[in-house]
Formats: C-alpha cells, sequence, structure tokens
C-alpha cells in the first residue's frame, strides 16, 4: 500500500495542469507546513527564528522544468536576490537550486551563465551554493555541469542519490573535486534498470556512500529522516573518530522537529531546508511520497479552518 501511494504522489508531482494551479491558489492544502513562504522576505523571518534556535540553513526557491529563457533568468535573479538577503540580514544560509530551473532543458549556454552570475553573488557575499540532483534524465548533465564549474569555484556542492546503481561509481569519480556533497536516498520514480526498486536496497547503499564519503574525508551532509542512518552515522564517527566538523544533518522544514532539536542538543551541526515559492506542488507531492504519513498533515490542512 505504502508503495501504491507513494507512485501515486510522484505521478501528481510531474502534472503540469495541477502545477499551474497550485501557483494559482497558493500556499494552500497544507503546503504551508513544508514551505516557508511565497517570497524570500518571507522565508527569511522562518530562517531567522530557525537559526536562533540553533540550527543552519539551506533555502531553496521552488521552481523546476522553466521551458523558456526569460523564465530561467529570472529564477537565475531570484537566487542572486535571495543570497544579497541572506548577507543583509545575517542569516546562517546556503542557497540550493535545482538545474532545470536555470534552464537545463533550454541549453547548455543558458545554465552556465545563470550559474556563474549566482556563484559570483554566492562568492561575493560568502555564500554557497548547492545544485540539487533531478531525475535520472538530467542526472550526467548535472553532473558534468558540477564539474565544469567546481574548477571555477569553491562554494559549490552537489547531490547524490541512494538508489542509482551507479552512484558508488559516480562518488569515487567526484572524490578528486575534494567535493561538499549532499546525500540523499532519492525522490523520483525511476526505472529499475537504474535505480534499486527495494527500500532495503537503498537503505544499504546509502549507508555505505555515507561510509565511503566520510572516509575519503569529504564534507559529507547526510539529508535523511531515518532514525537507522542517523544512528548508523553516530556510530561511524565513533569508531573511525570522524570529526563533527566534517559532516552534517539536513532534514527539511516542518518534518520530525523534535528530532532536529536533539541533534542540536547533542552538539551536531543540524542543515533545515527551507523552500520558498509558487510552484510548491512538485515539492509538496514529493515530500508526500516520501512519507505517506504527512498525507494526514495536508488533509487536517484541507479542512482546518
Amino acid at each position: 500500500m505504502e508503495q501504491l501511494m507513494r507512485n501515486f504522489f510522484l505521478f501528481l508531482s510531474k502534472n503540469k495542469t495541477l502545477t499551474k494551479l497550485a501557483k494559482k491558489y497558493g500556499l494552500r492544502f497544507g503546503a504551508a507546513r513544508f514551505v516557508a513562504g511565497i517570497d524570500i522576505d518571507h522565508a527569511a523571518e522562518k530562517i531567522k527564528e530557525i537559526n536562533r534556535d540553533g540550527f543552519v540553513v539551506t533555502v531553496d526557491h521552488l521552481g523546476e522544468f522553466n521551458d523558456n529563457e526569460k523564465e530561467a533568468i529570472e529564477s537565475a535573479d531570484e537566487c542572486i536576490h535571495a543570497i544579497e538577503v541572506i548577507a543583509e540580514k545575517g542569516l546562517d544560509s546556503e542557497l540550493s537550486l535545482k538545474m532545470t530551473s536555470m534552464g537545463l532543458d533550454i541549453s547548455y549556454d543558458l545554465v552556465m551563465k545563470n550559474m556563474r552570475r549566482i556563484l559570483d553573488a554566492g562568492r561575493k557575499h560568502n555564500v554557497t551554493v548547492t545544485i540539487d540532483m533531478e531525475d535520472f534524465e538530467r542526472y550526467q548533465k548535472t553532473l558534468n555541469i558540477f564539474k565544469e564549474l567546481k574548477k571555477e569555484y569553491d562554494n559549490l556542492g552537489t547531490v547524490l542519490q541512494a538508489y542509482l546503481y551507479r552512484v558508488e561509481e559516480d562518488l569515487q569519480d567526484l572524490n578528486e573535486y575534494n567535493p561538499y556533497l549532499r546525500l540523499v536516498k532519492g525522490a523520483y520514480k525511476e526505472s529499475p534498470e537504474v535505480a534499486f526498486p527495494e527500500k532495503k536496497d537503498v537503505d544499504e547503499n546509502y549507508k555505505k556512500i555515507i561510509k565511503m564519503n566520510l572516509l575519503n574525508g569529504n564534507y559529507t551532509a547526510i539529508a535523511t529522516h531515518d532514525d537507522a542512518v542517523i544512528e548508523y552515522t553516530k556510530q561511524l564517527e565513533k569508531e573511525h573518530d570522524i570529526p563533527r566538523e566534517q559532516f552534517e544533518f539536513q532534514m527539511l522544514f516542518g518534518i520530525r522537529l523534535e528530532l532536529q532539536k536533539r541533534l542540536v542538543e547533542e552538539g551536531y551541526k543540524m542543515r533545515v531546508y527551507v523552500p520558498y515559492g509558487k510552484d510548491w506542488y512538485g515539492y509538496n507531492m514529493r515530500r508526500l511520497a516520501e512519507r505517506p504519513a504527512n498525507v494526514l498533515f495536508v488533509l487536517k490542512g484541507i479542512f482546518k479552518k
């Protein structure tokens, strides 16, 4: 049943008609639980609160699959504006973004132009930028862009997904770049030809790449709400004397708040992934797919007066 619900919400996440309706009606139907506001000014107030509670943040202006140059440039402009707000308000925050929002499906030159503008702003204001990973169709293109830009910019990270068969090879390939990597299980529906179909296999592969990247000496963001993975990471820390300055935990805004607080109390760096913007629909559907228990919160949001 859980797998059926996951597939259902992943299917809905790609519906363009529903995406347009969601933009029209704003942060309704439970989205406000997972999205910090419609613009960076609203999000900045949330980030201030989160910082005061001992957390660091990565902020994401929601949007993907831009299919015209004007929208891609506007998305890049918004990212630069977000970096400027982070600096102006003294927020402890990084920036996350997707390549399709920068024009990946339009042209390579457009993506690179937009990314260099954003990374220049990030370098000026000492803000790190992380390239979020998307579906497998765009996976290699995203890695190629990361490697090319990493030659020019230190303030850049990216994401690897444990459900892909090839991720171990990719992790080793990136090692020469001394990368800042966010490691995740993966939130897109992929073919069993490229991704593990069974959760237990994804979980084991996730633990494997966490260990590999930590022992490689690279900075590692473990993005998970899974208690078993968190405990596994803590055990690695003890067994291999891994300094806490080499890794952090990351969780999504609005999910497992008590666990987030407990990790901070234990002295771990805990980064909250804070999205904002009108284009919340696809993001929200993937959150429901990842954890069907979140459906309850959405239903409460629909019927709450």
